[in-house]
């Protein structure tokens, strides 16, 4: 999965192909609708301080860069700087070019960054960033779980059993059936982690598709949670178009609110993207629009953003904080931490 997503030049996010949006393979929420942006920047607005900064992990085309720095500056709410860590030349450039066309004011505003920063205090935002991270596979063999490797027989690759996995940090399912599969994500736990070496003072937004620790490990979810994209087409098999199609898997966000507490975090809200999106007022967006036309596309957006039959619940919100009390808007109408 490392290989196939950030392979220099040959990995599916490292290679030079539209990914984001309808020329791409998936479409995300800040391509959905500005106002997905608009509602993450009110809840920003509500964290940031003085000279607090913001960071944004994996931006993208960069278009939800824009729609946050957008409504900051309505808000009169800008940060000192908005940090962008991409590893990708490509999309870097994108991103660049992607702000300069909306926001050429702003564009000195924004810094890009190859490693973490030091002594932040802000906010960080990371959007479908953990669901690529790359995950470990496992599969229950004889009452014990086996790690899924790669193995490459006549110029074709498929799975390998490899050793019985042990990590004793890693919660597994119980009672489960032979032949049940599902993923863990070391990466994403290492990556809670480094969040707290550089953090002094701020409020994590960590927004993805996932579930908590019940749900993740269901019975009845026998298959895991691997899904490749290609060309808006879901599929199975991170063995074909490797380099060309998205490998990801959902996010137990369990998992990272443990993590997230013993690196010294705490859990401030979790809830369903529909829900904090509400909380954050996305109705009174579309009720201010006056055309008709452009109200009733706006609707049609944020359809797609809340209902449950398109991003509304399969997304959630997870928010952390370190050393910074606030009372955060987006969980107003709902707050899920009990569940995790």
């Amino acid at each position: 999965m490392n290989l196939a997503l950030y392979y220099p030049a040959k990995g599916y996010y490292m290679g030079g192909s539209q990914k984001f949006g309808e020329q791409g393979d998936f479409i995300t929420a800040p391509e959905t609708s500005d106002l997905f942006g608009f509602c993450l920047a009110r809840q920003c607005a509500q964290i940031l301080e003085g000279d607090d900064d913001l960071l944004e992990f994996g931006a993208g085309s960069g278009i939800l860069a824009s729609q946050i720095l957008f409504e900051l500056g309505r808000l009169n709410k800008l940060p000192r700087k908005y940090y962008i860590l991409e590893l990708s030349a490509e999309l870097q450039q994108r991103q660049k070019d992607t702000i300069n066309k909306t926001l050429p004011e702003l564009l000195d505003r924004v810094v890009w960054l190859s490693s973490l920063p030091n002594n932040f205090s802000g906010t960080v935002i990371a959007n479908e960033v953990l669901d690529a991270m790359p995950a470990k596979r496992l599969i229950k063999k004889d009452n014990d779980f086996v790690e899924l490797g790669v193995n490459c027989q006549n110029n074709k690759l498929m799975w390998q059993l490899l050793a019985p996995y042990r990590n004793d940090k890693m919660q597994l399912p119980i009672g489960v059936e032979q032949g049940y599969t599902t993923e863990v994500n070391e990466r994403a736990m290492a990556w809670i982690s480094s969040l707290d070496n550089f953090i002094d003072k701020g409020v994590v937004l960590l927004i993805d598709y996932g579930m908590g620790r019940d749900e993740y490990f269901h019975p009845q979810r026998g298959a895991g949670t691997l899904q490749c994209y290609y060309q808006h087409k879901a599929n199975d098999n991170p063995f074909e178009h490797i380099g060309e199609q998205d490998i990801t898997t959902s996010v137990n966000f369990s998992d990272i609110a443990d993590q997230a507490k013993n690196s010294g975090f705490s859990v401030e809200g979790y809830a369903t993207q529909a829900m904090f999106l509400i909380s954050l007022g996305i109705d009174e967006y579309l009720l201010a629009e006056k055309d008709e036309k452009k109200r009733a596309l706006l609707a049609q957006q944020v359809k797609l953003l809340v209902l449950p039959s398109a991003m509304g619940e399969s997304f959630k919100v997870l928010t952390l904080s370190k050393n910074k009390q606030v009372e955060l808007q987006g969980f107003k109408e709902q707050n899920l931490v009990y569940k995790l």
